[in-house]
């Protein structure tokens, strides 16, 4: 290329990336504003609420900018889709979220190795000694990640598709405790072991685009790593490749791919946080019933909605779940009492707080969320939880970290659905704090400040290793 046409590309790169660049800062205006104008259903303003606005937004920001810049379905690798730094969609504290496009047309070969495992099938844990973590789940998806259309309509049935999934329970691991699962169309000829589809063939047309074919293949792979024994449970590091892409390299990076890139962070931003402010003001009801509102979903005050299996209405969710939610709200000499029935043994259970924005309450250094194995179960097998603004002295507390109103979020995980008689179930009341512990068993369990501090020192030490970088 001669120096005069070097000299002319590089004058027409630098206009077209200042012009996608302009275009991004007001991609960013609009997602900046979602945070205070009435129009874009944010929160009601506060100092707290409109702080942990800015600090969501740029968790938005944070996410943006790996998923349209360090992604690559040929030689993929997993990032966190959600984290301590990330927050959002009522994140659950107990897990990993991991997700990688793909390319569903192609096959692909994940590998990992961790601690012990055994649990995964229903037998006693190690008694001693670094596990695996309680739960995982590997969901191959076709259609946009929640959220990234920016608009309502990508709940209605059909907009998305999950094309196979396999959890822990079904997971053939090794004596060393490495595991394989290929992710391909079809069942590699001669493979016997972990298997996902990545295509799907639908029956009906797709909802806004019927020229779509019925062929759904994969877009992403997704999943969850969930811990209930914090002191214990170890984050396992797993690699997947392309079969055949080992050792390539992408094509040269140019202006046409960072224009693109730039534009495509801009739009996850601004759609992201846009999608779910209108997600919790209209199907979730959180701020009072209205046109639009999921029946029997949608969030009540000071109790729990209808529970519910997750699905793209709810906004997606792990596809094993069961799911309940509600928005708190107590005075600060008032407490709520939470009672969870379980019939039916679940996976795992949890329970989670989270702000009006849809973050997890803080976690590592505050108990604002419990699981099975950080819950006490009381003699009549019912898990009580408490919910209040300071420490009532109770081993089941969860700090709702001084936040007024709140987003409660039970969860429940079973491989295998049961039948909707076998659900669980949970209820709450509102008490004064004083009168908490006249509300509870008599052989309710305590805790010393000490023994808190200790819990909490636990948790600490976890999620700091649980987001290493190194």
């Amino acid at each position: 290329m001669s120096n005069a046409n070097a000299k002319s590309d590089a004058i027409d790169a630098e206009k077209k990336l200042r012009a996608v660049w302009d275009e991004v800062i007001g991609l960013l205006g609009e997602a900046r504003d979602a945070i205070d104008q009435p129009r874009l259903m944010p929160p009601p303003p506060s100092d707290r609420n409109l702080a942990e606005g800015y600090r969501y937004l740029m968790g938005f920001v944070h996410n943006a900018i790996e998923r349209s810049f360090h992604q690559d379905p040929v030689r993929p690798h997993f990032r966190n889709a959600l984290s301590i730094i990330t927050r959002s969609t009522i994140d659950n504290p107990d897990a990993i979220y991991f997700s990688t496009p793909i390319d569903g047309r192609k096959t692909y070969r994940l590998r990992g190795e961790m601690g012990d495992a055994r649990h995964w099938k229903g037998e006693a844990p190690a008694p001693t000694g670094r596990k695996a973590p309680h739960y995982m789940i590997f969901e191959a998806s076709w259609g946009c990640l929640a959220g990234d259309s920016g608009n309502l309509q990508e709940l209605r049935p059909g907009m998305k598709t999950q094309t196979g999934r396999i959890d822990c329970s079904s997971i053939e691991v090794n004596p060393d405790g490495s595991f394989e699962i290929v992710f391909a169309p079809e069942r590699p000829a001669g493979w016997k072991g972990n298997f996902v589809s990545t295509l799907k063939v639908v029956k009906q047309p797709h909802p806004t685009k019927p020229e779509t074919p019925p062929e759904r293949y994969a877009e992403y792979i997704s999943g969850r790593q969930i811990f209930e024994d914090w002191a214990r449970e170890d984050a396992i590091h797993f690699e997947m490749v392309q079969e055949g892409a080992e050792g390539t390299a992408p094509p040269p990076y140019d202006a046409e791919q960072a224009a693109a890139q730039l534009r495509t962070f801009g739009e996850t931003v601004r759609n992201q946080i846009q999608f779910w402010n209108a997600f919790w003001t209209i199907p979730m009801g959180t701020y009072g019933p209205r046109p639009g509102a999921l029946p029997g979903i949608a969030f009540p005050r000071n109790a729990f909605n209808q529970i519910n299996a997750a699905s793209a209405a709810t906004g997606g969710g792990m596809s094993t779940n069961l799911y309940a939610g509600g928005v708190g709200e107590i005075g600060p000499d008032e407490a709520i009492i939470i009672e969870n029935r379980i019939k039916k043994k679940p996976n795992y259970v949890g329970f989670q707080l989270g702000n009006l924005w849809g973050e997890s309450l803080e976690y590592a250094n505050r108990c604002s969320s419990r699981n099975g194995h950080q819950s006490v179960v009381d003699s009549d097998g019912v898990i009580r939880l408490v919910v209040a603004h300071a420490d009532p002295g109770v081993h089941n507390w969860l700090d709702t970290t001084g936040q007024p109103v709140f987003f409660m979020s039970p969860r429940w995980a079973y491989s295998q659905q049961p039948e909707p008689p076998d659900w669980p179930s949970i209820s709450m009341k509102v008490v004064k704090a004083k009168d908490v512990l006249a509300s509870l068993p008599a052989d309710t369990k305590r805790v010393t400040p000490e023994e808190r501090r200790a819990e909490i020192a636990i948790r600490q030490r976890h999620v700091v290793k649980r987001y290493r970088v190194f």
